[in-house]
């Protein structure tokens, strides 16, 4: 149950993450919607890596999170899969100096954190 929580938050918080550039800001969800209402008359869309990833990651924590028992494999994959833009866009907050950046980031981190913990002292 607390594994399905986890993932859970995991899941809501990468959706929060902030992303600004010049006097524009989006949350990520918002590119989400806005990329697959998109989808369907411009299916290359998906085919850049910052968007196939955190998408492939997106799902493979959804599937882990309908599972009995969450596959750890479908876990790290998707940790891996969203970890990678919440990373950069945690890296280019802290070259920006922006705190909403960098604050949209460090959930999403910290509950990664703690799925490491729960997998690191779970008893197989």
């Amino acid at each position: 149950m607390k594994l399905r929580l986890l993932i859970f938050s995991l899941i809501i918080s990468s959706l929060f993450g902030y992303i600004e550039w010049s006097e524009n800001y989006l949350l990520l969800y918002q590119a989400e919607v806005d990329i697959l209402s998109r989808a369907i008359q411009q299916p290359k869309i998906f085919l850049h890596p910052f968007t196939l990833l955190p998408f492939l990651g997106q799902i493979f924590l959804v599937i882990a999170f309908f599972q009995k028992n969450p596959n750890k494999i479908f876990v790290y994959l998707g940790i891996v899969g969203i970890g990678i833009l919440m990373l950069l866009i945690l890296l280019i907050g802290f070259l920006n100096i922006n705190i909403k950046m960098i604050i949209s980031a460090v959930p999403f981190l910290f509950i990664v954190f703690l799925i490491i913990i729960f997998y690191k002292n779970k008893k197989d």
